[in-house]
């Protein structure tokens, strides 16, 4: 057996223990056993004659021999799954597929609907195919594709819908679908909660709800640092979907801002949403990656386009 016998897998599972340097933890970030795992990485390195771990009292490390390897490992897995990440892509193509991200539904009165209409009937073989992704992925899947530094995102969207300000904005090309005015949702027991309207430097000492740090520039955009004079916010917790905001609301972790067309999302039982004075607006955008050219891609963008901005 030479080493070209190595796997994907095999490369996997010693990524896993180089990353925890620890056999039961990589396991169950695996979803395999400990045993399994340490009779994989056994058999890898009896393929390539050294050990790439050293297993001692103090834990566990890695040889030099696994450090070496380290780089190349976590480089082979990135090109696969570009590679995946590539035949998906042109699968999709050849079946007139286009895959529209989006963190929460754009709503606003039949957004969505309305683009879909125009596209269809501009590209009536084409299938839509909606992709919910997770808040810890501001560009919504479009950051799937290869990046300039060549990493990988977590995604795989074809066109999203994105607030501004969205990171890597050299790689993306946007056109703005609703600009609205930053509201604050906030439990119906604060001692704010009974006014009409607020303004923003009444607001200034509260806790706040924070989106994850994996997008900076979104994340304080949602605590208005540009309005801050300054002064840092206070966070109040951390949050990652609609569900998780509205039940910190109503426990009283803190306050947030949201967009005008997605206050009804957490206006519910137990929180409130009032107007605030002193804030920027929010831009929501429809988003593609600067180097997709294909037709499917920009005839999304041009029916995007046609709807003017909403202003609230």
């Amino acid at each position: 057996m030479t080493t070209t016998d190595v796997h994907g897998r095999d490369l996997r599972y010693f990524l896993a223990v180089a990353e925890e340097l620890h056999f039961t933890r990589a396991a169950e970030k695996l979803y395999v056993s400990q045993p399994a795992l340490s009779k994989q990485i056994r058999a890898l390195e009896r393929q390539l004659g050294a050990p790439l771990f050293d297993r001692g009292r103090q834990g566990v490390a890695l040889t030099p021999v696994g450090t070496a390897l380290l780089p190349h490992a976590r480089a082979a897995l990135a090109a696969w799954e570009e590679g995946r990440e590539a035949v998906r892509r042109a699968r999709e193509a050849a079946d007139g597929t286009l895959v529209v991200g989006m963190s929460t539904s754009p709503g606003r009165g039949g957004l969505l609907p309305a683009i879909r209409s125009r596209f269809t009937e501009a590209h009536p073989e084409a299938r839509l195919k909606l992709r919910q992704v997770a808040w810890e992925d501001p560009t919504a899947g479009l950051a799937g594709g290869t990046s300039q530094d060549g990493v990988l995102g977590g995604g795989s969207s074809d066109v999203a819908f994105v607030w501004l300000p969205l990171a890597g904005a050299d790689r993306f090309r946007w056109v703005v679908v609703a600009a609205e005015p930053r509201l604050v949702a906030l439990p119906a027991t604060h001692p704010l909660a009974a006014r009409e309207s607020l303004d923003f430097a009444e607001l200034l000492d509260e806790p706040f709800l924070a989106l994850p740090d994996t997008s900076p520039e979104l994340r304080d955009h949602w605590l208005a640092l540009d309005c801050r004079g300054g002064r840092p916010p206070v966070i109040g917790a951390e949050i990652g979907g609609v569900d998780e905001t509205y039940e910190a609301l109503v426990g009283g972790l803190g306050v947030c801002l949201v967009a005008a067309g997605n206050a009804p999302l957490l206006a519910r039982e137990g929180v409130v949403v009032r107007p605030v004075r002193g804030l920027t607006p929010s831009h929501l955008v429809l988003a593609w990656r600067a180097d997709d050219t294909r037709p499917l891609v920009r005839g999304y963008a041009r029916a995007a386009a046609e709807l003017s901005p909403r202003e609230t």
